[in-house]
């Protein structure tokens, strides 16, 4: 199909996605934006959220995503993050742990918490639990 774009998702530790498809919509520094074959070069930064690609003749694929960044050419998408998930392979329960533990340390009023670090962590997993929810 020539109005297709190949992507490529990439997480720290393997490659999560490969594959051709006609859009996709990512979670950039400044907010989602949507890719077509054609579309302008662009280097953008990578938020925490989710991907949606509409692959070729087949339903849309989502993943949880995390930092990183994403090189848009006009036929192609490389898309380097952190963390990079597929619905299917989130763990629900460790999703649902990692937020009780994130909203916990928010509630301790230590100077020893990281509250930073726990809101990342809280962002992150319900993230996680979103994309599985819309995945149904």
């Amino acid at each position: 199909m020539e109005h297709a774009i190949e992507i490529e998702v990439v997480a720290a530790d393997r490659k999560v996605y490969s594959g051709r498809a006609v859009s996709l919509m990512v979670p950039g520094g400044s907010g989602y934006f949507g890719v077509l074959h054609g579309h302008a070069p662009l280097i953008s930064t990578l938020a925490v959220g989710e991907v949606t690609i509409t692959p070729v003749d087949e339903p849309p694929v989502l993943l949880a995503v995390s930092a990183g960044f994403v090189e848009v050419t006009p036929d192609r998408v490389t898309i380097l993050a952190d963390t990079a998930e597929l619905a299917e392979e989130i763990d629900v329960q460790r999703a649902r742990q990692a937020r009780e533990r994130a909203e916990a340390r928010l509630r301790e009023r230590t100077d020893e918490i990281d509250y930073q670090r726990a809101e990342a962590a809280l962002t992150r997993a319900i993230n996680r639990l979103r994309v599985v929810e819309r995945r149904g």
